[in-house]
């Protein structure tokens, strides 16, 4: 078997969902690494919808814990990472096509044509809303694979008052909050979990 496949394997079947953890104070560095990885992740267009609201310090954390329910993963993790999505995101796209353009890498006319379609694509505000939350979600899971990959266990939380967040937080209009995700060192292994077979997860091969 090819070893970086099964390099890859090892760590995406031993990711769990860790509630308890251990005391670590994560390195700038080190968090800077996950985050950077996390945003190599694929987005439509390559518009990239994903942004992040780091909790690290003890005050913040406090100040998020009832909004995410008080649970205690939440204080003991050494970072939450709010991973929020753009339903803007197309007001970013000339930043990533306008260095396209400039390196050679695509034509005026693709540049014209492919900014033209992502206009017009977000002139649909449930397009919009459901693109945020499709793509910060490609970006969530490959958070949590790069942090298993780099010694540390996490745990994706949907439970949390999204608007008491942007309210405390004062995240603008444009991000809707998508997930938590907590990371850290494990106290205590995730519950192991049981996945439906393949038969009941395939619908059809045609």
């Amino acid at each position: 078997m090819n070893a970086n496949f099964q390099a890859v394997k090892e760590v995406m079947l031993s990711r769990g969902s860790v509630k308890r953890y251990d005391t670590y104070e994560m390195p700038k560095e080190e968090l800077d690494e996950l985050l950077i990885l996390a945003a190599s992740a694929p987005s439509a267009w390559n518009i990239q919808h994903w942004r992040y609201l780091a909790f690290q310090s003890e005050e913040a954390k406090q100040r998020l814990l009832p909004i995410a329910y008080n649970q205690i993963q939440v204080t003991e993790s050494s970072v939450v990472i709010a991973i929020l999505g753009d339903v803007e995101a197309n007001q970013g796209a000339r930043l990533v096509y306008d260095e396209d353009l400039k390196q050679g890498e695509i034509t005026q006319a693709v540049y014209d044509r492919t900014l033209g379609q992502i206009d017009g694509a977000y002139q649909n505000k449930q397009y919009a809303r459901d693109a945020a939350f499709l793509n910060a979600s490609l970006s969530a899971m490959q958070l949590m694979l790069a942090a298993k990959a780099k010694g540390f266990d996490t745990c994706a939380m949907g439970g949390f008052n999204s608007q008491s967040l942007v309210k405390e937080f004062n995240i603008p209009d444009r991000y809707v909050p998508v997930m938590l995700i907590t990371i850290g060192k494990a106290a205590q292994p995730a519950r192991p979990t049981s996945r439906l077979s393949l038969d009941k997860v395939v619908l059809e091969t045609l």
